[in-house]
């Protein structure tokens, strides 16, 4: 039996690129992918990391079962887990392996100069 941690509720997670170099590691596998973390609320968040850690103790794979953003149901891998606590609540840390069609990378970076007004002039 495969085990898994279903998001029952709430939009679709975020995923994000991880340039940590710990997860170079983590990404040997007969599948090409993209090692990706997200980050969700929840209030077990030491017993899903533990349900992780069993099913890799027994070597078996957990996945992460979620809804696209289309309202399709999906299923990652997760490789790797960790819960955090916040003043909020906990937070469950989740790196899982997509595959590489289903990654798609936005880049947001501030180009010199972009201190200004809304036109990219600067001030001054």
């Amino acid at each position: 039996m495969e085990d898994k941690i279903t998001i029952i509720e709430g939009p679709p997670p975020t995923f994000e690129a991880v340039t940590d170099g710990w997860v170079l590691g983590l990404n040997e596998s007969p599948v090409l992918g993209h090692i990706v973390v997200t980050r969700l609320r929840t209030f077990n968040g030491p017993a899903l990391v533990e349900r992780c850690y069993s099913a890799w103790r027994n070597k078996q794979p957990i996945q992460l079962e979620f809804r696209s953003p289309e309202g399709l149901q999906q299923q990652a891998p997760i490789v790797a887990a960790r819960t955090i606590e916040l003043e909020e609540g906990q937070v469950l840390l989740l790196w899982v392996r997509l595959p590489d069609e289903d990654v798609s990378f936005e880049l947001d970076y501030d180009e010199p100069g972009d201190e200004g007004n809304e036109d990219g002039d600067s001030l001054g």
